[in-house]
């Protein structure tokens, strides 16, 4: 085969190909239109359905692919959405019914944290007559951070780095990351309670476990305090990580 000939050609057209036929395949605007469907007052998110008109419905979407899945819900819900709020890593075009955040990734910051306070006092106004639809991405993790009481954002990042220059896995990371956080590990679902919760997650986890996506924003956590602080020592980073964090995963909660 001659370099540059028609075969090599034809096998580049062929690489396009397929290439351009993965990108549409994770299209996160696609993914979401394919699993949101709005027919007079009945929603129904990947199957399941909800009936709408007595209470609100409310988006939330945080990751990297945010703005995209929530531009593409608004166009989908139309009238019938009340308010949203997405976080991402980089700027985009504004939302319709809310803000588009932006905010550290893959170490949390400032911004980050206001961001999910602001979900946060969303999703606990909510009551069981209302909708919360949560759109997951990969970074929603560093996205949303929410020290728990006695942790500073300063210990998450600080944390988080040592774990990520000692080569954690994303469940190692995102299994402690859960046991640090108010609204990891279920919690942004138990602050929306009574309200019913839907989630939309595209997976940049091997086996799309659900409670790993995002470090589970809407999932149950099965890991413990124990396996967190099993995974700092394992990683070499026990030692070096600030004493909050060492005195919280070593709690009696473990």
């Amino acid at each position: 085969m001659t370099p540059g000939g028609p075969e090599t050609a034809r096998l580049r057209r062929a690489a396009a190909r397929i290439l351009a036929a993965g990108l549409q395949a994770a299209d996160p605007a696609v993914l979401v239109a394919r699993n949101l469907e709005l027919r007079a007052n009945v929603l129904k998110v990947a199957g399941r359905r909800h009936r709408l008109g007595r209470g609100r419905l409310v988006m939330v979407a945080a990751g990297k692919a945010a703005g995209a899945m929530a531009r593409a819900a608004e166009r989908i819900l139309g009238g019938r959405l009340d308010a949203a709020i997405a976080v991402a890593s980089a700027p985009g075009p504004p939302l319709g019914l809310g803000p588009l955040r932006v905010a550290g990734h893959p170490i949390p910051d400032a911004r980050g944290a206001a961001a999910t306070e602001e979900i946060e006092a969303l999703a606990r106004g909510l009551d069981r007559r209302d909708l919360l639809l949560v759109l997951l991405s990969g970074g929603a993790s560093a996205l949303l951070p929410a020290p728990a009481a006695g942790i500073s954002l300063e210990d998450k990042a600080s944390v988080t780095a040592s774990l990520l220059r000692a080569g954690a896995t994303i469940a190692e990371l995102n299994g402690v990351r859960k046991h640090l956080s108010r609204v990891k590990g279920g919690g942004l679902a138990a602050a929306a309670a009574p309200a019913r919760v839907e989630c939309l997650a595209l997976s940049d986890v091997i086996g799309d476990d659900p409670a790993t996506i995002a470090s589970g924003l809407t999932a149950p956590d099965p890991t413990t305090f124990a396996e967190a602080l099993e995974v700092l020592r394992a990683r070499g980073v026990l030692s070096s990580a600030p004493a909050a964090v060492r005195c919280f995963a070593a709690s009696p909660r473990a």
